[in-house]
């Protein structure tokens, strides 16, 4: 499974629904195992970012179609790196000459 971290900021739509986070999150987390993803953890953060979740998904396909599903809901907009493990990284590093 591949690890993406998702930085989300709200929409205004979503700022206006604030109280509702916490069941949006629930939701958005059910919407993620709809398409084979995990949302293994969500925090509300201050600063640039609401919102910092880690999921993990089978594929970019997955994780991509998840994407596309959470923001048509139209409450956050997101950007999102891909994470590698230590052993994924020096897996990385053993291919270089």
């Amino acid at each position: 499974m591949a690890t993406y971290v998702v930085l989300a900021q709200f929409t205004d739509q979503g700022i206006r629904n604030i109280k509702n986070s916490p069941q949006r999150a629930d939701q958005a987390a059910e919407l993620a195992r709809s398409f084979g993803c995990e949302m293994k953890q969500i925090y509300w953060t201050l600063g640039e970012y609401d919102i910092v979740t880690i999921v993990e998904a089978p594929d970019e396909q997955s994780f991509m179609s998840f994407g596309f599903a959470l923001g048509s809901a139209g409450n956050v907009r997101t950007q999102t790196l891909r994470a590698f493990t230590k052993n994924e990284f020096s897996a990385s590093l053993a291919k270089l000459p």
